[in-house]
């Protein structure tokens, strides 16, 4: 449960926050300088040192309330979708956030390294504020979606903004501690998050699940912005101001619509889906190859390797992760609660993955952990459908997925680490993108994917026969899920070993 918009069964919410790491020689010393020279930390400062408390406490506090919403949205979203009478497009209320979230982010890249991370991370959350209440105040499905669609578009600003003021407010060893804080963020909405919004849909309805959030980021805003504006506002001392490059521009364009089709044609399986189908293809291909690093899919050494582990790791785990509750819920007669709690205990392991990374002592170690990290999801993944079998015991799964997820939190944390070790000043923006981009679209892909695969094994009978008692018939269905992500988690263990550059 690790990434800064991380929810559940939610693709949309997976998208993850990391860090960015030192650079060498002059733009190392131009990256980690204050502004004020006045104010240089001391050696011994820590993130929540006099020079860093305000910065870190704001940006963590926003993380926390973006948390909290990303993890109650799940519990309002089907009670919204029956009374606005829009139960037939329920998944576009997410396909929504997450297609404007990819043009977002791209676009987000391109201001920060040209204007600094100050503008699009305000505009961000002003458009995230705009789009729950757009959302919240909603007569129609279609009006909800589209505050779904403003919201998503904010996110994606806010993400890869919230990547750079990283990069460039902190010094790199503390990098790594920002990170496992933004990791923690997520433990407590994990669990309490569900069980508020139930409290806050029942008894003031789900309008004010998406209306109460606004408010309360206006004081960490207060705190954070002026420290950003001292500290990363701008572009970077010393580089030649970014040229804005309306290509990439119109190949985020590309990449929205062509997710946003591709989900489409995933819903429906019909003969006339392969034509959304083909045109998202036409569309996805040249723009993820124009967005991405050079040599990312054949897995080149270093920056191209980052960028694909992180869409590697966060795509197979959180596509396995969403089909558990429904697995236990069908399969082994669990009530709703019982299969969502039976993932809870991942968002502390998670963090406590985080922190390990963020241990001085482990840097020596970073790319070895990530690869551990990778096999004990991989391992996790494989273990999870273990529980079709009827003699093996509920709770396995949630012992498995506690070591999974404690994997994905040594991975997910270091590969944002050692993105801006791998990136110049200037280009953090846009790597911090390309990073997102991976991270989102492989959630999309394989979400799809592994929908299509269950729904042509009858996967989508189950929900009939979850009121029979022992469950569905339908153990294949989710075997060709989890069987498929574990092999994708396994090949990202392999990409694990080409993180760093081969020495000159």
């Amino acid at each position: 449960m690790g990434s800064v918009f991380r929810q559940g069964s939610n693709p949309i919410a997976h998208l993850t926050l990391a860090a960015m790491a030192a650079l060498e020689s002059r733009d190392a010393v131009v990256a980690d300088a204050p502004e004020n020279p006045d104010t240089s930390p001391g050696p011994d400062e820590t993130v929540l040192g006099r020079s860093y408390r305000a910065l870190s406490i704001g940006i963590v506090s926003v993380v926390l309330l973006i948390a909290f919403e990303a993890t109650a949205v799940g519990t309002a979203m089907p009670v919204a979708a029956r009374e606005l009478d829009g139960v037939s497009l329920y998944a576009f209320a997410f396909s929504g956030y997450f297609t404007t979230s990819l043009f977002g982010m791209v676009f987000a890249g391109q201001l920060s390294d040209r204007r600094g991370p100050l503008a699009p991370l305000a505009g961000g959350i002003a458009a995230f504020a705009a789009g729950l209440v757009l959302s919240g105040s909603a007569g129609t499905m279609w009006v909800f979606i589209l505050g779904r669609a403003v919201q998503g578009l904010g996110g994606g600003l806010v993400i890869v903004a919230l990547y750079v003021v990283v990069g460039r407010a902190y010094p790199e060893r503390l990098r790594p501690a920002i990170m496992a804080a933004f990791a923690a963020c997520w433990v407590v909405p994990s669990v309490v998050g569900p069980l508020a919004a139930g409290a806050v849909t029942e008894r003031l309805g789900w309008r004010w699940v998406f209306l109460g959030i606004p408010v309360l980021v206006v004081l960490p805003l207060a705190l954070a912005l002026p420290q950003i504006r001292r500290r990363a506002g701008g572009p970077v001392a010393g580089t030649a101001v970014a040229v804005f490059d309306r290509r990439r521009i119109r190949l985020a364009l590309g990449i929205s619509l062509g997710a946003g089709l591709l989900q489409y044609a995933a819903q429906d399986l019909r003969p006339l889906s392969a034509a959304p189908a083909v045109a998202g293809c036409a569309l996805l291909v040249p723009a993820v190859l124009g967005l991405l690093p050079r040599g990312t899919w054949r897995a080149a050494r270093g920056l191209p390797s980052v960028v694909l582990l992180r869409g590697l790791a966060a795509g197979s785990f959180i596509a396995a992760e969403s089909f558990v509750p429904l697995m236990l819920v069908t399969q082994r007669g669990l009530s709703p609660t019982l299969a969502g709690f039976s993932l809870a205990a991942g968002g502390g392991t998670w963090a406590l993955g985080s922190w390990v990374q963020s241990r001085p002592g482990v840097e020596p170690y970073r790319q070895r952990l990530t690869a551990l990290g990778m096999v004990l999801a991989a391992a996790a993944i494989a273990a999870a459908p273990a529980v079709l079998v009827a003699s093996v015991p509920v709770w396995t799964v949630a012992v498995a997925w506690g070591f999974g997820c404690f994997g994905m939190g040594l991975v997910i944390s270091s590969t944002s680490v050692l993105l801006l070790r791998l990136s110049a000043p200037e280009e953090a923006g846009a790597n911090s993108a390309a990073l997102q981009i991976s991270d989102g679209l492989s959630n999309v892909l394989l979400l799809a994917a592994g929908g299509a695969a269950f729904a042509a094994l009858g996967g989508g009978s189950v929900a009939h026969a979850a009121d029979a008692a022992g469950g569905s018939s339908h153990p294949a269905a989710f075997a060709a899920v989890f069987l498929p992500m574990a092999a994708v988690a396994l090949a990202g263990a392999w990409v694990a070993t080409r993180l760093h550059e081969r020495p000159a």
